[in-house]
């Protein structure tokens, strides 16, 4: 089957409790990636990018952070910057169309 090659562009934003705060990122339950910041402010967020090369179908995206941590996530902006995919915010789903 082919792949398509897509790019998942959001912003994650931290309310941080003073602590390493690390989280993983997740598609269809498989770990994509680990990271590790300082949230040394409210006003700072990531821009994050997920490069996904995959056939067409649906994608979970979730976000996790690990323990022990009393920082709270959360996930902005989430969005597709080509025109091959759709992001179903309500779901957090990447859509991948097989045309």
């Amino acid at each position: 089957m082919q792949t398509k090659s897509v790019q998942v562009h959001c912003d994650v934003y931290c309310k941080w409790d003073g602590n390493d705060t690390r989280y993983r990122l997740y598609i269809n339950d498989e770990l994509f990636t680990e990271r590790s910041w300082i949230w040394n402010g409210k006003d700072y967020y990531l821009e994050e990018v997920i490069s996904i090369e995959a056939p067409p179908g649906l994608y979970n995206i979730r976000y996790e952070l690990l323990e022990p941590c009393g920082s709270k996530l959360k996930i902005k902006n989430m969005r597709v910057e080509s025109k091959n995919a759709a992001i179903h915010e309500d779901q957090i789903t990447l859509e991948i169309p097989s045309s």
